[in-house]
């Protein structure tokens, strides 16, 4: 993390001193700046700083349920193999989670599984463009048109992506954006976005993210307190115009993993289409033994992380779902593993990985 932050030197401590001069610590011109050109980087009209990636997406629903009447028997439909907050965000603007499998080659919502996850309550499908990569959006505006759905994108690892010529942010309703220090547009400490065509909705946004207020002491509505501090802000302004470049050292990376990384009964990775659809915010692969992968890699000294071991619907918090049954996402939860990638990982490094990797067998002793 030093080393990717170093890059953006002096700019980085300018734009601190910056904003300590200015006497402006909240809801001044730093966010004002950032919110404009993140808007136009994606492409919408509008763009709300919030305190970090789940508020995002919780103020998004909390706005949606007190502008269309939603009660909290309306339900949202989430992907069973995501970042927990996507579920965490429906729980916490008391709304009814339903949830889909992913795709069988990929850790996207299944259409098809989010068709048959529709009821009459359903009100709202959260595709999660996961690991960076875009969810097929065409067969979701499809059902989001028949039933009368509204479509958030969790675009929390996808800053930059596209999908037919449009930014992630720009392809649903709303979006919501993480951004945590390990993210692709990384801030140094927490942060979050909402991006948006819909005025009414980035209004309502906005004040709920303010104790529910448009004007001082005025509380229309029962709010919260998140924001974009102007440091996060000044800090992003900064590292934005690189975003398309940094996106770019990661694809060079990820393309070398695919294309060198032996598929094997033991290893494989996803197919990706060429193009700008995925970001990698995180590259995976796949083995049936991957805790012995994974304990392989580490006595060589190659740290890995497990993007994630437990699926939404088995998870503790979720008592009631614990029963239910999504083989895709159940597969790829006990099979993901997560490699090194980063705009500054040096080639050898990226190297010494896959040379590792080919030469991996499980011995079961």
């Amino acid at each position: 993390m030093q080393k990717v932050t170093a890059r953006f030197e002096p700019q980085l401590s300018e734009a601190v001193k910056r904003t300590l001069a200015s006497g402006f610590y909240i809801n001044g011109p730093e966010q004002q700046r950032f919110e404009r050109a993140f808007a136009s980087y994606c492409g919408v009209r509008h763009c709300v700083g919030v305190g970090n990636g789940l508020d995002a997406l919780t103020l998004i629903l909390k706005a949606m349920k007190q502008l269309y009447g939603w009660d909290d028997t309306c339900e949202v439909i989430v992907p069973a193999f995501t970042f927990v907050a996507t579920a965490e965000a429906v729980a916490a603007a008391g709304l009814t989670l339903a949830l889909a499998d992913i795709r069988p080659d990929a850790p996207l919502i299944d259409p098809r599984s989010a068709e048959q996850a529709i009821t009459p309550r359903t009100r709202a499908i959260i595709p999660v463009h996961l690991y960076g990569q875009t969810c097929d959006m065409e067969p979701l505006r499809e059902l989001a048109r028949d039933h009368g759905l509204r479509i958030i994108e969790d675009a929390a690892q996808a800053h930059g992506a596209q999908h037919g010529g449009h930014r992630a942010g720009a392809l649903g309703d709303a979006a919501g954006f993480s951004f945590y220090p390990g993210k692709n547009l990384g801030a140094l400490g927490d942060g979050g976005a909402v991006t948006t065509n819909d005025e009414e909705l980035a209004k309502r946004i906005r004040a709920l993210a303010n104790y529910g207020s448009q004007r001082k002491y005025e509380h229309l509505w029962p709010g919260t307190n998140s924001r974009l501090d102007e440091l996060q802000a000044s800090i992003l302004s900064v590292k934005l115009p690189w975003l398309d470049t940094d996106n770019a050292l990661r694809r060079e990376v990820a393309d070398y993993y695919a294309r060198h990384i032996t598929r094997s009964p033991e290893v494989w990775t996803l197919d990706y289409a060429p193009g700008e659809s995925c970001v990698h915010h995180i590259f995976p692969v796949f083995c049936r033994h991957r805790d012995d992968l994974q304990h392989y890699l580490s006595r060589h000294g190659v740290q890995t992380l497990v993007h994630y071991p437990i699926p939404v619907h088995k998870q503790k918090a979720f008592a009631p779902y614990n029963a239910l049954h999504y083989p895709q996402a159940e597969s790829f939860a006990q099979c993901e593993l997560s490699l090194p990638i980063s705009p500054v990982q040096p080639l050898e490094h990226t190297r010494k990985i896959v040379e590792l990797i080919n030469q991996y067998t499980y011995e079961n002793d």
